[in-house]
Parts: C-alpha cells; sequence; structure tokens
C-alpha cells in the first residue's frame, strides 16, 4: 500500500514523497523512520518532549517549595500579632505565645539532634587533635569552620523551632526540643573553652550574641546586686531589631519583677525601669553599629542621666526617689522577667549583640564614662558586676563571641 496525501488547501509548489511501509506499523511512527532532515527533526522532537516533561515536574517542585514556605510564612505571621498593653501600661498583658510553641514535629527535631550528635562527635575529636597540637594554625582553622558550621545550625535549628504550629499534647516534642537546646548550649560552652585555650582570650573579652527572638535564650549573672542608693550602669550594644531591640537585662527581686530594667518594646522609646517606675531615655541605638550605653542615678530626687557613645543626652529627676534598689535579686540578660529569673516573654526579648555590662553602686564621673566609651586603659570596672565569662553563664542557644570593644567593626 501507498501513502498519500491530498488537500484542498494551497500549499504552493508541494512534492509527494512515497514510501513502503509495514502492513502493521503506524504511519506516524513510520514517516520519522526517514534518514536526513527526517531523522533530524525525530530526534528534536524527542528532546523537546523530555525537555517540557523536565519542565513540568520543576514547575511541580517549585510550587511544592512555595506551598510549603506560604505555610511557614503565615504560621510565621499568626505568632507575632501585636499584643495588648497591660493594665499597669509598663508590659504586654497578653503573653505572645511564640517561643512556647511547639519546637517542630519529632521527625524535624529526631534529624536536628542526629545533627548535634555528629558536631559533637566531631568536637571531641578536635579537642583530642587540639590537645595534641597544642593549637597550631590548623587546629584553629578547624575550631572557626566548627563553629561556622554550629552557627548555621544554631540559626537552623532556632528558626524551625520558632515557625512550627502549636501541637496538642507534643510532650515528647518539648523533650527533644530541650535535648536539643541543652545540646547546643553544651557545644557552646566546649568551643568557648577550646578558644580560651587556644588564643587566651582574656575573660572579659566577649559578647553575648542573641540571634532570634524567643522566651529560652538568655544569659544570667552568677551572683546577685547588693542594696543600692545609687548606681550606674554602662554596656556595649548592637542591634537592628524593630520595633524595638527588647530588653538588655533586668534585675528582678522577691515581690517586685521591675526592679531594675532597661527595655524597648513595641514602638515606645528605651525606658529605665526602677521599681516600676519609668523614664524615657533619648537613645537612638537600632541601627546595626555598636553602641556604648550608660545611666547613672541616685535615690534622693530620684535623679538620673543617660549617655550614649560618652556623651550625655538627657537626664530628669523624680524616678523612684528614696527608693534604694534592694539586694538578693537575679540579673537576667537578653529577657524581661515576670517572675523571679523566669517568666520570660518572646516579644519582649532582646535581639542583637551585647558586651561589657558592667554596674557600680556609685554614680560614675562624666570623665569616666567618656573613657569607657573609647576604651581609654584608665576605665574602671564594675565594682558590683564586672564584665567577665566566669560571673555570666548562657542557656537556651545565646551564644559568647570574641569581642574587643572600639575595635569590632561596625
Amino acid at each position: 500500500p501507498m501513502a498519500a496525501v491530498s488537500s484542498t488547501q494551497d500549499f504552493g509548489q508541494t512534492q509527494f514523497i512515497c514510501q513502503s511501509v509495514p502492513k502493521d506499523m503506524d504511519l506516524c511512527s513510520a514517516s520519522m523512520q526517514n534518514s536526513g532532515p527526517a531523522e533530524d527533526l525525530k530526534t528534536t522532537v524527542m528532546q523537546l518532549r523530555e525537555t517540557v516533561l523536565q519542565q513540568k515536574e520543576t514547575i511541580m517542585n517549585q510550587k511544592e517549595t512555595i506551598r510549603e514556605l506560604t505555610s511557614k510564612l503565615s504560621r510565621c505571621e499568626s505568632q507575632s500579632g501585636p499584643t495588648a498593653e497591660g493594665a499597669s501600661g509598663r508590659r504586654p498583658g497578653a503573653k505572645n505565645t511564640m517561643g512556647d510553641v511547639s519546637r517542630g514535629t519529632t521527625e524535624t527535631l529526631a534529624q536536628l539532634g542526629q545533627t548535634l550528635q555528629t558536631l559533637k562527635q566531631r568536637l571531641e575529636n578536635l579537642e583530642n587533635y587540639s590537645r595534641g597540637n597544642n593549637g597550631s594554625a590548623q587546629a584553629n582553622s578547624l575550631k572557626d569552620l566548627l563553629q561556622n558550621k554550629i552557627d548555621d545550625m544554631e540559626k537552623q535549628v532556632l528558626s524551625r523551632v520558632n515557625t512550627v504550629e502549636e501541637g496538642k499534647g507534643a510532650r515528647n516534642d518539648t523533650d527533644q526540643r530541650n535535648r536539643v537546646e541543652s545540646s547546643l548550649t553544651s557545644l557552646h560552652h566546649r568551643i568557648t573553652d577550646l578558644e580560651k585555650g587556644a588564643h587566651g582570650r582574656p575573660s572579659d573579652k566577649f559578647q553575648l550574641t542573641f540571634p532570634l527572638r524567643t522566651n529560652y535564650m538568655y544569659a544570667k549573672a552568677k551572683s546577685s546586686l547588693p542594696e543600692m542608693y545609687s548606681f550606674s550602669v554602662c554596656l556595649w550594644i548592637k542591634s537592628n531589631a524593630s520595633p524595638g531591640v527588647g530588653t538588655p537585662f533586668s534585675y528582678a527581686v522577691k515581690g517586685q519583677s521591675n526592679e531594675l530594667v532597661l527595655i524597648e518594646w513595641g514602638n515606645n522609646p528605651m525606658e529605665i525601669l526602677i521599681n516600676d517606675k519609668v523614664a524615657k531615655l533619648p537613645f537612638l541605638i537600632n541601627d546595626g553599629k555598636w553602641h556604648h550605653l550608660c545611666i547613672t542615678w541616685t535615690t534622693r530626687d530620684g535623679v538620673w542621666e543617660a549617655f550614649q557613645d560618652g556623651v550625655m543626652r538627657g537626664s530628669g529627676e523624680n524616678l523612684a526617689p528614696y527608693h534604694p534598689i534592694k539586694p538578693e535579686g537575679v540579673l537576667v540578660l537578653g529577657q524581661e522577667q515576670d517572675t523571679l529569673g523566669g517568666g520570660f516573654d518572646a516579644t519582649q526579648a532582646y535581639v542583637g549583640e551585647l558586651a561589657n555590662l558592667n554596674i557600680w553602686n556609685r554614680k560614675l564621673t562624666v570623665a569616666e564614662i567618656h573613657n569607657l566609651a573609647t576604651c581609654n586603659s584608665k576605665a574602671p570596672a564594675g565594682n558590683v558586676f564586672s564584665w567577665s565569662e566566669s560571673t555570666v553563664e548562657v542557656f537556651g542557644g545565646a551564644t559568647k563571641w570574641t569581642f574587643e570593644p572600639c575595635r569590632s567593626n561596625n
């Protein structure tokens, strides 16, 4: 039989191709078996078909990824809405449970726990290697690499932890999350010890880093404060968190969780709270650069002064006049306390870096504050609380990094 082509349409000049085809063969398949241009056409059609299939697969994958991201984003947004202000006017009354939500599916946490185990093993190998090589350049570069990997993983753990929906009765998940966080904190402690051993880091040359808003990441002073009729508190701070950088530190005593608090939450300016009384501070710091802050106060007439980068920016009086700061409390860095040593609220957590928190039970002079802000060798250390690795312990994934004021790049 012959394959014939006929049409009423005008194709201009045409030519007819005759080809013998086996009786049972499909005509379309047969027409593609010619050599020359027809063979090329067949190859091109097959390639195009393959390309289309690949593109379809890619589009399906992308759609799935977009669905996942959209779902995660909506969960984040639903967890970070505005909070109503409490009756006292000082703290949000409705708790944001962002830090309390279930910390992810059992599967995700098991996976992260496994990653931590691997890192822990590598750290042990590194410690053994370091002992045998007395902190050689190779060991130090391995430490840096490991520290970076731990930091990356930490952000992954904490961001996943903060974006998963709340599950009912997820006690196992919470237990796993606590184990992961505990391992993470332990890793950071050991890395810090290695750094100190290898680089001989001075005990006060470190900063605390709080990468995310949570209600479980914080640092704590190992000792309390004495009774104080006046004080000066100074620190280095770096944050660009918005709205509000959160709570760099809070000091709570029995019966008064707001005995001495530095806080900037919501769209309020930074404030100092003494015995729940408030003064608004003229600081502008959330530009992502390091700033030196000092606040002085005396109980007589409640007179206060506020210094930023060594320069007095504001002052006032009548802030908790004739109320001495009470002793035997808990000094927490990075969280606002609603109960003694706890009751943290993610909306008021500090996000950023801070260093060199020092407290004196007297009013510093303008010259002393200038020396502190310019890292002058004559700068005094706090006499009731001084910044040192031995006086500060970290929890929940907050980390210690090497820091030298006035030398650290913005």
